[in-house]
C-alpha cells in the first residue's frame, strides 16, 4: 500500500482542556494487511466525550492511550485490502479504527455497516455506541416502567437524544436538560421530549419543580457536576439513576465532590455507573431494535460533521464547549 497514512498520536497528558499540543500529527505510508487483517480507509471519526477519559493515566475500564500511539477512536471507513475471512475490497465497516486516515486491523474487530438501509455516519450515532449506549443503559439499567418521570442531561447529544425518544416510545414523561434555546427547542420539537429545561438560564432547580412534580423516577446522567446534585435533590421514591457520563467533569483539574448523596437513601434510590462494552454480547439486538425504530420514524439521530482530519484537536474541543449539534463526527 502506497499512500500516505495520517495519525494523530498521543504526545502527552492533558491537563484540563484538550490543546493541540497535547498530540503530535504523523504521516506514514499506510501498511499493507498481514494474516487476519483489514486494511481501512477511514472516512469517518466518532468523537465521544470518553475519548478525554482515555487520555488519562488513570484507573478505568480500558486502558489509557499511551505516549505514542494513535489516538484511540470509533470510526467508519471502507475496507481498501483485506486477509481476513469475511471482508473484501469495497465492504464499509466500522470499529476501533482510531484517528488517521488508514488503519490497519483484525477482522474480529469490525462489524460490517449496511449503507443501502442508513448513511454511514448513522453507524456511529443511533446504530453505534451511542445508541447501543442509550438502548442498555436506559432499558436495562433505568428499569423504566410505563407512567415513570424520566430525566435525560445532554438530552441533545448523541446519547440524550435517544434516550428520550426511548422513552416516550416506552410510555414515560420525557423532561430533557439542554444549553440554550435552540437546543432546548430541538428536543422538544423535533425529538418529542415533553419539556427541556435550559440550564443556561440558571434554572434548573425551578424546571425540575415544575416539570417532574412528583419527582424523578429515573434520572440518565451524561454530565454530571451541578445538574446531577439538583436532579439528586428531585429525585421520587425508588428511583434509579443512570450514571452515563460526567462530561461538565472531564477536564476538571480537582476531584468533583458530591453534596446531595443521601438524597439515594433518603429516597431508597439506586445509583448505577454504565459502560456499554457490558452488553457486547447483545449489540445484534440492540442494532435490530434501533434500527426498527428508525425506519418506523419512532426515533430520530442527527450528525454533527466537521470536515478536515487536521481540525481533530479543535473539533474535539467542541464537545466539551457544547458547540456541537447532535453527534459529533470527523470527515477525514
Amino acid at each position: 500500500m502506497t499512500a500516505a497514512n495520517q495519525q494523530f498520536r498521543l504526545a502527552k497528558r492533558p491537563v484540563g482542556m484538550v490543546e493541540r499540543d497535547d498530540f503530535e500529527f504523523v504521516e506514514e505510508p499506510a501498511g499493507d494487511p498481514g494474516d487476519g487483517e483489514v486494511l481501512v480507509e477511514v472516512e469517518y471519526i466518532s468523537l465521544d466525550p470518553a475519548m478525554r477519559g482515555w487520555m488519562n493515566d488513570g484507573r478505568s475500564y480500558v486502558p489509557p492511550v499511551g505516549i505514542g500511539e494513535v489516538m484511540r477512536a470509533g470510526a467508519a471507513g471502507r475496507v481498501v485490502a483485506s486477509n481476513a475471512d469475511g471482508f473484501a475490497e469495497g465492504d464499509t465497516v466500522t470499529g476501533m479504527l482510531g484517528v488517521q486516515r488508514y488503519a490497519t486491523v483484525g477482522g474480529e474487530g469490525l462489524q460490517k455497516a449496511d449503507t443501502s438501509f442508513a448513511p454511514l455516519p448513522t453507524f456511529l450515532s443511533a446504530l453505534g455506541m451511542p445508541g447501543m449506549t442509550a438502548y442498555f443503559g436506559f432499558l436495562d439499567a433505568g428499569e423504566p416502567k410505563e407512567g415513570d418521570t424520566v430525566v435525560v442531561s445532554g438530552a441533545a447529544g448523541a446519547v440524550g437524544s435517544l434516550v428520550g425518544q426511548i422513552a416516550k416510545i416506552k410510555g414515560c414523561t420525557a423532561i430533557g436538560i439542554a444549553g440554550g434555546p435552540e437546543k432546548c427547542t430541538y428536543v422538544v420539537d423535533e425529538l418529542g421530549f415533553d419539556a427541556c429545561i435550559d440550564y443556561k438560564g440558571g434554572h434548573v432547580a425551578g424546571g425540575l419543580k415544575e416539570h417532574c412534580p412528583k419527582g424523578i423516577d429515573v434520572y440518565f446522567d451524561n454530565v454530571g457536576g451541578d445538574i446531577l446534585e439538583a436532579c439528586l435533590a428531585r429525585l421520587a421514591l425508588h428511583a434509579r439513576v443512570v450514571i452515563c457520563g460526567a462530561i461538565s467533569q472531564y477536564n476538571a483539574t480537582e476531584a468533583p465532590v458530591l453534596h446531595n448523596y443521601l438524597a439515594l437513601l433518603v429516597t431508597r434510590s439506586t445509583m448505577r455507573g454504565i459502560i456499554v462494552f457490558d452488553w457486547a454480547d447483545r449489540y445484534r439486538e440492540g442494532a435490530q431494535q434501533m434500527g426498527q425504530w428508525l425506519q418506523e420514524g419512532k426515533i430520530s439521530a442527527r450528525e454533527d460533521v466537521v470536515e478536515g482530519i487536521e481540525t481533530f484537536p479543535e473539533t474535539l474541543q467542541m464537545l466539551f464547549t457544547g458547540a456541537n449539534n447532535g453527534k459529533l463526527v470527523l470527515k477525514v
